[in-house]
């Protein structure tokens, strides 16, 4: 006799992040739009993305794979994007929206990856509320005062203009950098 085997029942289809609507909650009068993704329950994932960024900057294949095992939560800060008001002028003033922003969605505890200037704003949130974050992915970053940090603002600027002027999307510039903008090495010769 021969027992019948029967297959696991797949689970349910996940929206990918390219289809996840849009969402807002107002902060202090403000509204800021977010994007969630995920199982609701644990310990979320937010977002902090780089200089220039909006929602539609995160690779969906990326944040789908985050998402896959838990809640991802991807936003705007204040005046980026469809997020109300204007845009705070320090990294101290951004790290203070997102904790507000976290505290509006009701979480006691988060995790924190921050890309590039993200990641800028998220060794703030560490510092300042520590009983807030649980974990930090810093990815693309540096720390306030590293190497060649004090260069990024002329050299976004720089990019800025430049795709203003060919009519290219300036991120083109600032995260694809071209063989002339940077330094090419010759590998060492391991035959002496």
């Amino acid at each position: 006799m021969s027992a019948q085997r029967s297959s696991p029942t797949p689970a349910p289809a996940q929206p990918s992040y390219k289809d996840v609507p849009t969402r807002s909650v107002s902060v202090q009068g403000v509204d800021f739009v977010y994007r969630q993704l995920g199982p609701e329950g644990g310990v979320p994932l937010i977002l902090l993305h780089h200089l220039t960024a909006v929602l539609d900057n995160w690779d969906p294949r990326v944040i789908d794979g985050l998402a896959a095992r838990r809640q991802v939560i991807a936003f705007n800060n204040r005046g980026v994007g469809a997020s109300g008001g204007s845009t705070p002028d320090t990294i101290e003033a951004m790290a203070r929206d997102v904790v507000l922003f976290i505290r509006a969605l009701g979480f006691e505890q988060v995790d924190l990856l921050g890309l590039s200037m993200g990641g800028f704003i998220a060794q703030v949130i560490a510092a300042e509320e520590p009983q807030l974050v649980r974990r930090v992915v810093l990815a693309g970053t540096g720390p306030a005062g590293g190497p060649g940090i004090d260069k990024v603002t002329a050299l976004t600027l720089r990019d800025i203009l430049k795709g203003f002027l060919t009519r290219k999307d300036p991120k083109q510039f600032l995260f694809s950098p071209t063989p002339s903008t940077v330094e090419r090495k010759r590998a060492p010769s391991w035959n002496g």
